[in-house]
């Protein structure tokens, strides 16, 4: 191989760092090669490629999820390993130059949440372009499509989300989609199962039956209705950092059981912490004052950073603002639920009780459907925005600096204001206001 194949943006892609000593060294260097040789055979035209790799991807990894990986030879490439190290519809690249190596890789990727792409061969060295000479690499590269892995128990209760590639809808090359969907009954009852262990088989099978035919299908129903809401009432430059309903599969009570939405793929510029506060802000004040919607799950799970800005994702417990939920039986049992066990609510009552929150109007909102529950946690995760390690590569922030500072005291004024009873920021338009102070102040 040319010594050209081999460039700085390519080096160390997904890969450890150089090592001392003389052999380590010579693996290195072998190693870029390859990896090298693999961009330009099998990427040099790949526009996802050339938009999400980062040359400074070693650097990422230490700190958050890359878009691509690469392994090489005997480099760990276990798919259950890679999916804790790949960002959701992130790439990743197997190469070696034994064929044994590779084989029955993509049945034990397809196993553990991602989709195979591509295998195969390519040639190497000066000679490659000799017909049956150059050295031979064998690839294998898959993408990560499931948001959690098969099998895997999680504390969050939730839907089966993956990217697909549904056939009615009309995508370009390498083109997905989101699709969310209720779990399925055996899903289901291994979750509570896992988390009850001391119940009853047919206990728990009759509680997965509810969750899967009453529970989910409600509230992916209603998920549904607030992106249809969100897409009408948003003023039109706020809507793509919203999800789109694409469409919506339901059964024969009118449940949605299954509904496609466009991909709002992490990526794009970095921010400084103050940007990223002051844009979450201003999105959480357009979902509040002209859609109505308050969001009630604004866990940094579900920010994300695009080309288009910071967005808000999974609507799923979202409510009006006004709604009469009490008025549904199901509804308000269901919602007396999520208030007393989302984690939240939790945070926000161990909060109030340490004195860390004394906004009257943040106590008046434990236990309720409020606005309040929105800011309160808007304001925790301005101030530690690497909590999701998604977003660690996406926002500068030092905790040392005085943006920091100044972010950290916003955070204080809105938990814990001068007068409890008749606190400053009670909107996030007062936050929005409050985040332009800091600017003009560290001009």
């Amino acid at each position: 191989m040319d010594t050209a194949e081999l460039t700085p943006a390519t080096r160390y892609l997904g890969g450890p760092r150089p090592s001392a000593g003389r052999a380590a060294a010579g693996g290195d260097h072998r190693r870029e090669r390859m990896v090298a040789a693999a961009v330009n055979h099998l990427m040099a035209e790949d526009a996802e490629f050339s938009r999400y790799r980062d040359p400074a991807e070693s650097a990422r990894r230490q700190s958050g999820l890359a878009d691509f990986l690469f392994a090489v030879e005997d480099e760990s490439h276990s798919p259950d390993e890679i999916f804790g190290r790949l960002r959701w519809g992130g790439q990743f690249v197997y190469l070696t130059r034994h064929r044994r190596k590779a084989r029955g890789l993509a049945a034990q990727f397809a196993e553990r949440g991602f989709e195979p792409l591509a295998r195969g061969r390519f040639r190497t060295g000066p000679l490659r372009f000799i017909p049956l000479l150059g050295r031979r690499v064998w690839y294998f590269v898959a993408r990560k499509i499931l948001l959690a892995q098969p099998r895997e128990i999680t504390e969050r209760f939730t839907y089966h989300v993956q990217l697909a590639r549904p056939s009615f809808l009309s995508l370009a090359a390498n083109e997905y989609v989101v699709q969310k969907e209720v779990p399925s009954l055996e899903r289901v009852i291994g979750r509570l199962r896992a988390k009850f262990a001391d119940v009853p088989d047919n206990v728990v099978e009759k509680r997965a039956l509810k969750f899967t035919e009453k529970i989910f299908p409600l509230f992916l129903t209603r998920e549904a209705a607030f992106l249809k809401i969100l897409q009408r009432d948003l003023p039109p430059e706020y809507r793509d950092r919203i999800p789109t309903l694409l469409e919506a599969e339901k059964d024969d009570r009118g449940y949605v059981r299954r509904m496609w939405m466009n991909w709002l793929r992490v990526g794009g510029q970095s921010l400084s912490q103050l940007e990223f506060a002051r844009q979450s802000a201003d999105l959480l004040r357009v979902v509040h004052d002209w859609a109505k919607v308050i969001h009630l799950d604004l866990r940094l799970d579900n920010f994300v950073i695009t080309d288009r800005g910071v967005g808000f994702v999974d609507f799923g417990s979202a409510a009006r603002v006004g709604e009469n939920i009490q008025g549904n039986p199901l509804l308000s049992t269901l919602f007396d639920e999520l208030m007393r066990t989302s984690q939240i609510q939790r945070m926000l009552y161990k909060m109030t009780v340490t004195g860390a929150v004394t906004s009257q109007a943040m106590h008046e909102a434990y236990g309720r459907v409020d606005k309040q529950v929105d800011l309160f946690y808007l304001a925790v995760q301005i101030n530690q925005p690497h909590h999701n390690p998604d977003l660690a590569a996406l926002v500068k922030y030092d905790p040392a600096s005085f943006e920091a500072a100044a972010i950290g005291e916003l955070t204080k004024d809105i938990l814990k204001p001068a007068d409890p009873a008749n606190p400053k920021y009670r909107t996030a338009e007062a936050m929005l206001d409050g985040i332009y102070r800091i600017k003009q102040s560290l001009r």
